[in-house]
């Protein structure tokens, strides 16, 4: 399979839905895409025009300082005291790792990857690109032989399932019994609410609680586009096994895979600073609580969504005819069916719109409940 066998992007269908809710005489309340929109925080916006002096090639290994912040924001937030800078490469947001992943592995035809069933799309797409086969399966049991990756997503995105140190451990004994890197999409993590997750850090595939001394073959992958507003920088890095680490920096020199300069100086000064972090983690609780209560008056259950930046709701009906219901209140959500055949009576709704407008659709919602 090659790019040009992809299917056309998901995204596109909704266009008919947000023409519906757009019509609404209040306007519309976007919920759909999780992009943020909330400023990036001054003292980054300050770092990244601090260091627009960029006349050399930057470094795909990354600079010093950011290798070193890396290396202590996992320290300080995850959990994980003994990393060094060969254990970390920062990459050009995550989406593109998620998606060169199978590839720069080397994998291809006759090769499974495995990913959650209910899952962002791209996991999926990768294993396609690189011509290897996909399995969706939870369960570390139900991950078969000839597995050569296998992606858990946790806090999950769409449905925020999180998983605990001891679930984590048993996913990397499985790992290891079938030969397979086991790379944990974490990118949400800072965004426990419910459960356990309201008091207790969410743990890292390199939690040495879960790693058993070892992290070969386990890499954790992060992004800084919803803790500090930096989608729009491409501001990512993946930890972990220093083998892969290195084979992943050798393939990405070549390909020319290095992340802006000026960026790279301005995610070593995020990584440094917690206090916007947890400002906006504070913008995002008051969002949700506004919201979940309005969806559950309108007569959504709310399922998992205990960690991460969106709401996993069902009418226990058909997806589509959900969208259509939120569409004529003036709200458009992601559909569930987009993040795989097991999640056909969900749809997603993002704490990412500006308050005032989640706000004004959790009105409407209580407007029409039930």
């Amino acid at each position: 399979m090659s790019v040009r066998d992809l299917a056309d992007y998901p995204w596109d269908s909704v266009a008919p839905y947000r023409e519906r809710a757009a019509l609404h005489p209040r306007g519309i309340v976007d919920l759909s895409v999780g992009s943020p929109v909330d400023p990036t925080p001054e003292l980054i916006r300050r770092a990244l025009a601090d260091a627009t002096d960029a006349h050399a090639y930057p470094q795909t290994v990354g600079t010093p300082a950011l290798r070193e912040a890396i290396v202590e924001w996992y320290r300080r937030r995850r959990g994980v005291p003994d990393l060094t800078t060969d254990n970390v490469l920062p990459t050009i947001g995550s989406k593109e790792l998620v998606a060169l992943l199978p590839t720069l592995l080397g994998l291809g035809a006759g090769d499974i990857v495995v990913h959650p069933r209910i899952a962002y799309p791209t996991y999926e797409v990768g294993a396609r690109v690189a011509g290897a086969t996909p399995v969706a399966a939870d369960e570390p049991a139900d991950w078969p032989e000839g597995t050569r990756l296998v992606w858990i997503n946790t806090p999950g995105n769409p449905d925020g399932r999180t998983w605990t140190v001891e679930e984590l451990a048993v996913a990397v004994d499985r790992a290891r019994e079938l030969g397979a890197v086991l790379a944990s999409d974490e990118c949400y993590a800072e965004l426990g609410w419910d459960g356990r997750w309201a008091s207790e850090s969410i743990p890292s595939i390199l939690d040495p609680r879960v790693t058993g001394g070892s992290r070969a073959n386990l890499l954790s992958v992060y992004s800084l586009s919803k803790q500090s507003n930096l989608a729009g920088y491409r501001a990512a890095f993946v930890a972990g096994c220093a083998r892969i680490v290195g084979e992943l920096l050798t393939a990405r020199k070549h390909l020319g895979l290095m992340p802006p300069e000026p960026v790279q100086h301005a995610m070593a000064v995020a990584l440094g600073d917690d206090a916007h972090v947890a400002a906006q983690k504070e913008l995002y609780r008051t969002r949700r609580d506004a919201l979940r209560p309005a969806l559950e008056a309108a007569g959504f259950r709310i399922d998992g969504s205990e960690a991460g930046l969106y709401l996993w709701a069902t009418e226990d009906q058909d997806a589509w005819a959900s969208i259509a219901r939120l569409a004529d209140l003036g709200i458009l959500a992601g559909p569930g069916p987009f993040y795989g055949p097991h999640s056909t009576r969900h749809v997603r709704l993002a704490l990412t719109a500006p308050t005032e407008r989640i706000m004004e659709g959790a009105r409407r919602l209580r407007e029409h409940a039930l």
